[in-house]
């Protein structure tokens, strides 16, 4: 599976930035694209790797505080370098409400930025820095989130949408 991007840009997104356009399969191998949330705002969170302790975390966290992300007008989207089948199996094994982006091409982590060098116990490597993004409805990058709270991250969101536009549950 190759995800397509309609914009070759590659550097560091900043607030303010269009988010850059893709398209590729969801977990149940459908095609997804930023194009599908025109009109909606997007929590878009990149996280290493289906079923591990810190994305499961993030993940749950986000799927328990979805009703209140989506009373707050956001759509969710997760991509990680996962493959459409490994992304079935982990949105069923945690009742996921919302649709994972398989990027197993890195195609649209590098777009976003969030591809590069990590360290983890003294080894350095690279792979998915753990960001998350929140776009507008007229896809324009509002927020970036670097410092990730994989267990209250659905917590960290609304309050980042509260402090920024004093939309409240």
């Amino acid at each position: 599976m190759t995800v397509k991007l309609s914009s070759g840009y590659m550097g560091a997104l900043q607030a303010g930035d269009k988010a850059p356009e893709f398209i590729g399969s969801d977990e149940q191998g459908a095609p997804v694209s930023l194009r599908d949330f025109r009109g909606r705002k997007l929590v878009l969170y990149f996280y290493p790797k289906d079923d591990t302790p810190g994305c499961t975390a993030q993940a749950c966290s986000l799927r328990d505080g979805h009703a209140d992300l989506r009373k707050a007008g956001y759509e969710v989207l997760g991509v990680s370098p996962d493959t459409v089948a490994k992304h079935q199996k982990f949105a069923g094994k945690y009742r996921l409400p919302f649709r994972l982006l398989a990027d197993p091409d890195k195609t649209v982590a590098m777009a976003y930025g969030v591809w590069g060098r990590k360290k983890f116990m003294g080894r350095e490597y690279n792979g998915i820095l753990r960001t998350t993004f929140l776009i507008d409805e007229q896809g324009v990058i509002r927020q970036i989130i670097a410092q990730v709270r994989t267990k209250d991250h659905a917590d960290q969101v609304l309050k980042d949408v509260v402090d920024r536009e004093g939309v409240t549950g």
